[in-house]
């Protein structure tokens, strides 16, 4: 599974990604099938869906958990937040100033600011990320969709979009799902990232679970924990039952609560290949302070 780092396990998911893309070749749908356990109806874009969660982060656990992990590495994995409605524009360009200094996954910011954070981030290589019926996840299904596409065409590379929430504690896994679908078509018609966010910290064990098997249906590349404005943030625990669920072809991002780099490596280790945090530099900052004392006494010896 793509949250244990060793070696073994990053090479069988290359395996895995070179298998599907020479099987797709071929024309052999059977194999592709068996290799995520998926059916006819994602097969042509299975080889696709995981090449975006590798390219999101997944080559860089490995990394990230070995010692000589860098600032730059830890910064890789972590979406660099600002999702406060009193944010302004000011506070929008030193968050992507930051981002593009520290090189971060992405910045992740309130679709009215998506535009101006493409302005800034341009050339950097940093993307924009933004949120869809953020935070409730209330609105209606083809307004999320509206949404999604109406952010990508402002500059959005990844949305993360809240289920709702109140279907699946009715038991309406068919309208969880139909809603997470309408979003991930959205943003898979124009080759960008879709995170489903399930709110966490207003669910059972139960309800996480199905609701990670309906972002895996609707054939989303990510699931997350939390919007940062529910009662509670990501867990250890949340985000290892999150990757049980899942499997190994989707990424799991932490989000909410991450205060810096002791908490992020305890999500890394349970199975998160993404970070939601505001607090990225010092995430970054503390990662660069570990190396430096590492190095400091690897010098002595």
């Amino acid at each position: 599974m793509i949250q244990h780092s060793t070696n073994g396990n990053l090479d069988h998911l290359v395996e895995q990604i070179t298998d599907a893309i020479v099987a797709r070749l071929n024309g052999d749908a059977e194999d592709q099938s068996a290799l995520c356990g998926c059916g006819s109806t994602c097969f042509n874009r299975c080889p696709e869906r995981m090449q975006r969660v590798v390219d999101a982060g997944a080559t860089r656990i490995g990394v990230v958990l070995g010692e000589s992990a860098s600032a730059r590495d830890w910064a890789g994995l972590v979406d660099h937040t600002l999702l406060k409605p009193e944010a302004t524009e000011a506070d929008i360009k030193k968050l992507c100033d930051e981002a593009a200094q520290f090189r971060f996954a992405s910045v992740c910011v309130n679709p009215t600011w998506v535009r101006a954070a493409a302005c800034h981030l341009r050339g950097t290589g940093v993307p924009v990320c933004t949120v869809i019926g953020f935070p409730l996840g209330a609105t209606l299904p083809d307004v999320k969709a509206y949404e999604a596409r109406r952010a990508i065409c402002d500059g959005a590379h990844e949305v993360d979009m809240v289920i709702n929430i109140g279907a699946l504690k009715s038991v309406d896994d068919c309208a969880v799902e139909h809603d997470i679908r309408g979003v991930v078509e959205a943003a898979h018609e124009s080759g960008v990232l879709c995170k489903v966010i399930i709110e966490t910290a207003l669910l059972t064990d139960d309800e996480k679970v199905r609701a990670c098997l309906a972002a895996k249906r609707a054939g989303a590349d990510f699931v997350k924990t939390s919007t940062g404005f529910a009662k509670g943030g990501a867990t250890v625990a949340d985000v290892a039952l999150m990757r049980r669920t899942v499997g190994a072809e989707m990424g799991v991002k932490a989000s909410g609560g991450v205060k810096g780099i002791g908490d992020a490596r305890q999500m890394v280790e349970a199975g998160a290949t993404r970070i939601g945090a505001s607090v990225g530099v010092k995430i970054a900052q503390e990662a660069a302070g570990v190396q430096m004392g590492t190095a400091a006494a690897g010098s002595r010896y």
